[in-house]
C-alpha cells in the first residue's frame, strides 16, 4: 500500500517574511481578504506574484520585441519594428501619431 505523501506533487518550499506596510493599506487588504475568504497573508502574495509574472512577461517581450528588430532586414518591416520596439520601451503612447490630416 502506497503513502499518501510520496503520490502528492511537491510544492516549493514557502519562506516567512514580515513587511510593514502602511497602516490604510491594511486596512483595505483585510478587507479585501475577508471578502474573497482568504487570509492576509494570501491576500497580500497573490498581487505580487501577479505583478512578478507581468514583469516577466513585459521584460520577455521586450526581449522578442528587441530580436526581431535587429533581425529585420527590410527597412519598411525594420521602421515597423523599430516602432514596437518603442511602444515596448515606453508603452503604446511612445510614438505620437501625426493627428494632422
Amino acid at each position: 500500500m502506497k503513502r499518501a505523501s510520496k503520490t502528492r506533487a511537491r510544492t516549493a518550499p514557502s519562506v516567512r517574511q514580515s513587511v510593514t506596510i502602511p497602516a490604510q493599506l491594511a486596512i483595505e487588504v483585510e478587507r479585501v481578504a475577508r471578502k474573497m475568504h482568504l487570509t492576509m497573508s494570501r491576500a497580500l502574495v497573490a498581487p505580487a506574484q501577479q505583478g512578478v509574472e507581468a514583469e516577466a512577461a513585459t521584460r520577455d517581450n521586450l526581449k522578442a520585441t528587441y530580436r526581431r528588430f535587429m533581425a529585420e532586414a527590410d527597412a519598411e518591416r525594420k521602421g515597423e519594428a523599430g516602432k514596437d520596439l518603442i511602444r515596448a520601451i515606453f508603452g503604446k503612447d511612445g510614438i505620437a501619431e501625426d493627428s494632422i490630416i
